[in-house]
């Protein structure tokens, strides 16, 4: 895979997105309706906020995400842009890695967002180390992402496309979003170790990122 590929498609997302701000302002409308409404129907106690708090934040987002990754390649097939980046040189892998990139760069702005407000409305605070989120939150979210990119791609031409991706995407998804809430709660109630999570989201990571580069080519070429 050739670097220069990569960020010449990284930029030119991130350029697309800035103008226009349709991916970044779906997500963030989406995660914030579902903190509002999950901090109404439940009693925000510290005690339960700690036990509901990791799968609240993965929910939130895994449908925002769902919003992004429907526009992720809706945008190439407009003006045949997608048929182009066929015929261009570049790996089709290198495309991949860089539609990853620029979701995953979007969605940890949306979490960035989100982490005040779930201090605020849920009373939330960590009662071991917090610093395993670090490592959470984005393992949980790239597997989500990896995935998403892949099968969005590969629903691109169908003519529900935004229905159809679901349905693929989480049956994919469920073992990293259980991973990714028990890692969480684990965190936040200090009444678990995380490592055994985190070691299982690393390895998801690698197998499914595996798995996208190399069939992606395949995929793309696919009519």
């Amino acid at each position: 895979m050739n670097r220069p590929y990569v960020l010449t498609h990284l930029i030119r997302d991130l350029r697309i997105e800035w103008r226009s701000k349709d991916a970044i302002n779906s997500m963030l409308f989406f995660a914030l309706i579902i903190v509002v409404l999950f901090s109404l129907a439940f009693d925000p106690t510290r005690e339960v906020s700690r036990q509901i708090a990791g799968g609240i934040l993965s929910v939130a987002t895994m449908f925002a995400s769902v919003t992004a990754l429907n526009q992720t390649w809706a945008r190439e097939i407009r003006n045949n842009v997608l048929d182009a980046q066929r015929m261009a040189p570049a790996p089709a892998s290198a495309l991949f890695l860089a539609k990853v990139l620029v979701n995953f760069f979007f969605v940890t702005i949306v979490q960035l967002v989100l982490a005040p407000l779930f201090i605020i409305f849920y009373n939330l605070r960590s009662v071991g180390p917090a610093w395993p989120l670090l490592l959470v939150l984005p393992l949980g979210t790239w597997a989500l992402l990896v995935n998403g990119t892949f099968f969005a791609a590969l629903s691109i031409r169908t003519r529900n496309r935004e229905l159809l991706l679901p349905l693929i995407l989480f049956p994919i998804y469920i073992p990293a979003l259980l991973a990714m809430v028990l890692a969480t709660t684990g965190i936040l109630t200090g009444e678990a170790d995380p490592t055994l999570w985190i070691k299982f989201l690393a390895g998801y990571d690698v197998i499914f990122t595996t798995v996208g580069l190399l069939l992606f080519e395949t995929v793309i070429q696919a009519e």
